[in-house]
């Protein structure tokens, strides 16, 4: 069933209960010191934090069956003394949630902030297509007590804060570069509404219900096209070319209005399989489209990292290198 346009959630204030779950991997005791410190600056910001059953467990690369942390993520979803569900961070298997979310039930409740990135945008992009539910592809909860934070990745406290309606505009980190891939000088803008993740995982959802691409951009209406976003986090290149082909080949790119591509979080020793390089794998994976792709852009596995709202109406400006990110919830 079409998910209709994006909806997006009301703002987090002072006094709201926060469910901190893991629909992916949960934290083992040797964490659960960083854990506490980030449970901790919740409620320094005045949240309520209400822990899941799942938070503090890990067993074969998963907090519980995908199952139980279906229905544990559910029941938080569809709780209306619930404000916000943050986990603590991705991992390896949010795709066994899927099958047993009841996509009709959230189509019909109104949203709320589903907020962190990697594994969890395995989630987040079909709460997209199949719910209408916008949600927070920023900093997972783990990273935001870390005295280090960068004041880009730290965004993530007012996207927050913002709700329906709102406007939230981001500059590119300084010091960071953003390029074409097809080496123009630019200058680029790209408008249209942003969805994607990380390519290691939303990839495995081309050709089946969670990622039906061509549903959003018919739920969006007339002159409303997509902007695809991905960021790597362990995908050598020739996996990276395999997977941005299987995209192209589910027609994910089609009508699109860019795609831009974070910095990879792939170490320097397997960025290249011979003479085959990741910007190799990123040029026979999209050369050729008729939009404009950015690649190294401030998103993912690789800070500083944008906080980008899923769904929302977007226009992404780019010149000399430097790139401002402007999105209206709407």
């Amino acid at each position: 069933m079409n998910a209709g346009r994006p909806r997006f959630p009301r703002a987090l204030r002072p006094g709201d209960t926060v469910a901190v779950m893991a629909p992916s991997s949960g934290v083992r005791p040797a964490m659960h010191e960083r854990l506490d410190a980030a449970l901790a600056l919740l409620r320094a910001k005045g949240f309520e934090v209400r822990e899941g059953r799942s938070l503090r467990r890990q067993e074969q690369g998963a907090s519980a069956s995908g199952p139980e942390r279906a229905a544990e993520l559910m029941a938080a979803l569809l709780d209306p003394t619930v404000a916000a569900v943050i986990p603590p961070w991705g991992g390896e298997l949010a795709i066994e949630v899927l099958e047993h979310l009841d996509f009709d039930r959230l189509r019909e409740a109104p949203p709320k902030w589903f907020s962190g990135f990697s594994d969890l945008s395995t989630i987040q992009l079909p709460l997209l297509v199949r719910a209408g539910w916008a949600s927070l592809h920023g900093p997972n909860l783990m990273q935001l007590a870390d005295p280090a934070l960068d004041a880009v990745s730290a965004r993530i406290f007012d996207a927050w804060a913002s709700g329906a309606g709102a406007e939230l505009a981001q500059p590119q980190a300084p010091g960071t570069l953003v390029r074409a891939l097809d080496d123009r000088a630019g200058p680029v803008t790209i408008e249209g509404r942003m969805l994607g993740g990380c390519l290691d995982s939303v990839s495995r959802l081309a050709g089946t219900p969670f990622g039906d691409i061509r549903a959003f951009r018919s739920a969006c209406g007339a002159g409303e096209r997509p902007i695809l976003f991905f960021e790597v986090a362990e995908l050598p290149p020739f996996e990276l070319a395999r997977a941005l082909h299987g995209l192209r080949l589910a027609g994910w790119f089609e009508d699109a209005a860019g795609v831009v591509l974070g910095r990879s979080a792939v170490p320097e020793a397997a960025a290249s399989a011979g003479d085959f390089t990741e910007r190799d794998a990123l040029r026979r994976g999209l050369g050729g489209l008729s939009c404009p792709v950015l690649v190294d852009v401030d998103i993912g596995h690789v800070a500083p990292q944008w906080s980008i709202v899923q769904g929302a109406s977007t226009r992404l400006c780019w010149a000399d290198g430097r790139a401002v990110l402007e999105q209206r919830l709407i």
